[in-house]
């Protein structure tokens, strides 16, 4: 299915991209850049009507014209209005140049700028056009922004912020409200940039969509329903439990077994039609007594788990919370190589120092390999993607999917999904309380569940990933992993 124009994250070098061919094809690109301006100076008006005074900081490119057009509009408004500017202004060109030349305001040079009482920053410096430290003199200037508590108004991205890693790129604005302009892109959502940017607004300022598709080819998005909606399971009236399909858990040890049944719980919570936990017989009694609907199974060792999948109808199995680390988990994956397989927290960790076996067991054929690591374990599986400080999270996701042929859930406030064919989305719902224990323990049961009812790998991942944030939302500040599993949804 085509992603969204809302949903759609371009790079900056798209977007930039997008920009030139608007203009090759005729479109008035001046024309475009007073749609901008007068957007952020609606904008600010809205959002900030207290203010005393606006102030516009102003760069040397395109991001500075967007600048000198909101700050005659506001003048026009009525609203007192300064301008201090970054880099001499005899260097403006094209449409920069032109919108400077119009407006009325005198700018002074931007370390002048003394924050007062009552100001509102406009932040029209670099925007989404900066891939290089700022310069000191910017610098500066934020820190006081910050230390002066003033509210800031970011025009695409706030300046000093990475558009396509979301990382400051040595300072960069806190903005309380962000507006960018047709789609937004990568550095808006991952952390730290979405709460460097505030709130955001995308404003439409008439580049046709033809043009922005024909640009955007890096394949990132928001993780939202339409990009997984068509692979859901439906419900039809002939549907019974195999159908919708069996999901295995493993158990940890007799003193470890409350995060498989969380798993189980969730998957059963998101749809799948049987929910079994294989159980250690040293756990067997601790599981039974906690389950009703969730069927259970003793598998002592890899040749009781052998025996069992002589049943074709078990092909999927969530492997990892409270699993405990090392050979049977191991022993347990090679036997699995050929099934559908969530591997999460101990699973992952089993492979510390195994990561070619796993990969090489689930390379070739379609991918049925779902990995869930955190920070720490993304970095102990795959430590030289996680080392390299050139590459944004998105990146590093892409990479280490197409590395292991799995769907890597990169977890986090700013969970990433990502797919060994390049796509990858960014996820935000996710509210702050979802960091709780067994949380993740949670989030591998709805992915099974979902891969269980049949849904292709990387789409049952986002879904997941999705209806986590959900129920997370829906449990409230607060939340233990109970609350959680009792409020996810199916499909």
């Amino acid at each position: 299915m085509e992603i969204a124009l809302s949903d759609l994250l371009l790079l900056p070098s798209e977007m930039a991209k997008v920009d030139a061919a608007a203009a090759a094809s005729g479109i008035d690109s001046f024309g475009l850049m007073q749609k901008a301006g007068w957007a952020v100076a609606a904008a600010a008006l809205r959002h900030f009507p207290e203010a005393l005074r606006f102030v516009v900081l102003c760069g040397p490119g395109n991001n500075g014209g967007d600048g000198y057009v909101a700050a005659r509009a506001l003048d026009d408004a009525g609203a007192e209005v300064a301008i201090f500017r970054l880099g001499e202004t005899q260097k403006l060109k094209g449409d920069a140049a032109k919108a400077y030349g119009l407006c009325p305001i005198a700018g002074l040079p931007i370390e002048e700028y003394a924050p007062h009482e009552g100001d509102v920053v406009i932040d029209a410096i670099f925007g989404a056009g900066l891939d290089r430290t700022v310069p000191p003199v910017l610098a500066e200037v934020i820190h006081r922004v910050a230390s002066a508590n003033v509210p800031v108004l970011a025009v695409d991205l706030p300046s000093g912020l990475d558009g396509r890693a979301g990382v400051p790129l040595g300072a960069a604005f806190r903005s309380a409200h962000t507006v960018t302009f047709m789609t937004r892109k990568p550095g808006h959502l991952l952390m730290p940039g979405r709460e460097l940017c505030g709130t955001i607004e995308v404003v439409d300022i008439g580049i046709p969509q033809r043009i922005v598709r024909a640009e955007a080819r890096s394949g990132i998005a928001a993780n939202m329903p339409l990009q997984w909606r068509d692979a859901s399971p439906s419900a039809q009236m002939d549907t019974h439990k195999y159908k919708r399909g069996h999901l295995v858990v493993f158990s940890g040890g007799a003193t470890a077994t409350g995060a498989a049944r969380l798993a189980a719980g969730a998957g059963l919570k998101a749809g799948a039609g049987l929910v079994t936990i294989a159980s250690p017989e040293a756990a067997l009694s601790a599981n039974a007594a906690h389950l009703t609907a969730i069927m259970l199974r003793a598998v002592a060792d890899e040749a009781a788990l052998a025996r069992w999948l002589a049943d074709d109808r078990l092909q999927t199995f969530v492997l990892g919370p409270g699993f405990g680390i090392g050979e049977t988990a191991r022993q347990y994956v090679r036997s699995l190589s050929g099934r559908r397989l969530v591997l999460d927290a101990d699973g992952i960790s089993s492979f510390v120092e195994a990561r070619e076996e796993l990969f090489g067991a689930f390379a070739g054929g379609a991918c049925r390999l779902v990995l869930t690591p955190h920070e720490g374990e993304f970095a102990r599986l795959f430590p030289d993607i996680a080392s390299n400080e050139g590459t944004s999270k998105v990146e590093k996701a892409r990479d280490a999917a197409a590395r292991s042929n799995a769907v890597v859930i990169y977890k986090g406030a700013d969970t990433v999904i990502a797919a060994p064919d390049g796509r990858a989305l960014i996820n935000t719902n996710a509210p702050p309380w979802l960091a709780t224990a067994g949380s993740g323990d949670v989030l591998a049961g709805i992915t099974g569940g979902l891969l269980a009812q049949g849904m292709p790998a990387f789409e049952a991942a986002a879904a997941a990933v999705f209806l986590h944030g959900e129920a997370g939302q829906r449990a409230g500040h607060g939340l233990t992993a109970e609350d959680l599993v009792a409020e996810v949804r199916a499909l």
